[in-house]
């Protein structure tokens, strides 16, 4: 279990900012299920979700990079949950899986050359009541609203996934696979495995993401 409470050069945990955000959040928390309500909450809807982030090197995906950003997207989002939930004790890891989002910005789906599957979403999974719990920050509240999407909720007991429709019933998100947990981002295998399938272009696209704005 140490593992899950170490910081690592991207969930940086031990980092200043990190540290002190998370001592903030859950100061008058008695227990983890109400210290971890608190973190997802605030990662949920202050950390904005912005899929045009820089994210193929390891710095663009720091948990105190992501804080200082204040937006980000899903699997930064989930590493600073991580990071937050082990500053204060709580053991967090990653997980990711491959999901179809049928209800694509234009602009996004022009990037992924028409392609609707996301590899390697990411999500955090948290210790709570000698049981993993899995949580999905990504989509914050404001874009939910924005776009009808049925927001995530997180009672720190229940896993807390996206849901498969939104909320006019259409069909929104579909869990393909899912690659399971890993205590530190594995960089180099998701960039393997989004270049297999959106090809070289994937990576050169970074290089145009700080021009665009979600919802485009």
């Amino acid at each position: 279990m140490k593992v899950y409470l170490k910081p690592t050069p991207v969930i940086d945990c031990d980092a200043p900012p990190v540290r002190e955000k998370a001592q903030n959040l859950t100061r008058d928390k008695e227990n983890d299920v109400e210290k971890t309500k608190a973190l997802f909450y605030f990662v949920r809807d202050e950390i904005k979700y912005n899929p045009y982030v820089l994210h193929n090197l390891a710095e663009h995906n720091k948990a105190s990079a992501t804080l200082n950003r204040g937006e980000g997207y899903c699997v930064q989002k989930a590493i600073l949950l991580a990071a937050l939930a082990r500053a204060v004790g709580i053991p967090a890891r990653l997980g990711f899986a491959d999901i179809r989002n049928y209800i694509v910005p234009q602009k996004l789906m022009e990037l992924m050359h028409g392609n609707n599957l996301f590899i390697y979403h990411g999500y955090c999974e948290l210790y709570i009541g000698q049981k993993w719990v899995k949580a999905t920050p990504a989509f914050d509240l404001q874009m939910c609203q924005e776009h009808h999407i049925v927001p995530v909720e997180f009672n720190g007991k229940n896993h807390a996934t996206f849901h498969r429709y939104n909320q006019e019933g259409k069909l929104h998100i579909e869990y393909v696979c899912d690659y399971g947990h890993y205590p530190d981002l594995p960089l180099e295998e998701m960039l393997k495995a989004r270049v297999k399938v959106y090809g070289l272009d994937y990576l050169k696209m970074q290089e145009d993401l700080p021009n665009l704005n979600f919802g485009q």
